[in-house]
């Protein structure tokens, strides 16, 4: 009888060892904030530094959040088109090769208290192409979770992800998942991508890069943003 008390014991303990020395699963890399695209940049520390103290006494409805498609409204294809429609009224948060977790990183640590923007256009995730679409969609759900807490009361205008020649279906995947965050009072979800059929080896609105937006795909982000904002802003 103490033979068998004294295995049950051991048996016991054996499994509560196995248990407690069981490796925790990590959190996913897309959501956990990374300064890795950020730090090493000085240059860009020091422009994007300067741009904002410039914006600081003007107006800013608006922030777009992204990567270098979003970046590229300023100095790229979208500069006259942001000129035209967003100059006057929105602050450029893209930072060329952001993964989500990049940018996370940058709305939790750069300080943009001098702006109350009423809105957030959110388009980011394309460079996160080695991760798994459900990793993907996490880390653009915690880009939204950062904005809100950077921005108490913003609402969020999330952008499908945009075709190109890295990983269309992965992407599409993507965008399936991030379709049903819209609730049409805080997230306001806008398919972009179906404004960018395929055309030949490309798609419309697409550079040859077959990546990054043409002067006509940052028309088209443009006109279907002014589509959306009057309802976006009403709530």
């Amino acid at each position: 009888m103490k033979r068998l008390l004294l295995s049950a014991l051991l048996v016991t303990s054996f499994c509560n060892a196995q248990v407690s020395s069981a490796p925790v699963p990590p959190r996913q890399a897309t959501t956990l904030a990374s300064d890795q695209n950020y730090s090493p940049r000085i240059n860009y520390q020091t422009y994007f530094n300067d741009y904002i103290t410039l914006r600081k006494n003007r107006p800013a409805d608006l922030i777009f959040i992204g990567d270098s498609i979003t970046e590229q409204w300023r100095w790229g294809a979208g500069s006259p088109v942001w000129k035209q429609h967003f100059e006057e009224r929105a602050i450029d948060f893209g930072l060329g090769s952001d993964k989500t977790q990049h940018t996370i990183w940058r709305l939790e640590n750069i300080d943009l208290s001098a702006f109350s923007p009423k809105a957030a256009v959110i388009l980011i995730g394309t460079n996160n192409v080695n991760d798994t679409p459900e990793d993907i969609a996490d880390g653009v759900k915690a880009v939204i979770t950062a904005t809100q807490k950077k921005f108490s009361g913003i609402k969020v205008v999330l952008l499908s992800i945009l075709p190109n020649a890295r990983a269309t279906e992965k992407m599409a995947t993507v965008n399936g998942l991030l379709a049903p965050l819209s609730d049409q009072k805080n997230i306001f979800y806008l398919n972009l991508a179906e404004k960018f059929p395929a055309v030949g080896d490309n798609w419309k609105g697409l550079s040859k890069d077959k990546l990054h937006l043409s002067a006509e795909g940052y028309e088209v982000w443009a006109s279907e943003l002014e589509a959306i904002l009057p309802v976006v802003l009403s709530k």
